[in-house]
């Protein structure tokens, strides 16, 4: 299915919330060190309640690490800078969907890597920064989904 990830994020509830989001669509998630916390912290477990066991959550040392275990074919970066819409995509399974730490988002060093295919924005009212990360991947994440006919769905 479809690739989530988090480079470096920083808010245990955030993480746990997307946990909760990949065990429900079946797909992963693949976090970038350095994390602002442990995977063991209580408002991380209490976000993610009872789908910790349901979801496929891997971490990578690096940004490297995680390119050669994916190997990835698209890659998609989300940023408030993006100039084409996330529902432009037509989103295939094996697709990254890169979102950045919060607050910041992701840096220009990550935005330019070489693996990125294209840098994506989710629409918002103007003088809004960005969308809570958790919600943003859901919004995604579903989004491609459903281009796929939420295969495997009831």
């Amino acid at each position: 299915m479809f690739r989530v990830m988090f480079h470096e994020p920083r808010i245990p509830p955030n993480t746990g919330n997307a946990i909760r989001m990949v065990a429900a669509t079946g797909a992963e998630l693949h976090l970038v060190e350095p994390l602002g916390f442990d995977l063991s912290e209580p408002k991380l477990r209490r976000a993610g309640l009872d789908y910790h066991d349901l979801a496929s959550v891997t971490v990578h040392a690096d940004l490297a690490a995680a390119w050669e275990a994916l190997r990835p074919e698209r890659v998609y970066a989300f940023t408030a800078h993006g100039t084409t819409g996330y529902a432009e995509i037509e989103y295939r399974p094996g697709d990254v969907l890169l979102f950045g730490p919060e607050p910041t988002g992701l840096s220009e060093e990550v935005l330019s890597d070489p693996h990125v295919t294209a840098q994506v924005r989710i629409p918002m009212l103007p003088g809004r920064r960005s969308l809570n990360l958790s919600n943003a991947a859901a919004v995604v994440s579903y989004e491609a989904w459903r281009q796929n006919g939420f295969e495997g769905a009831v």
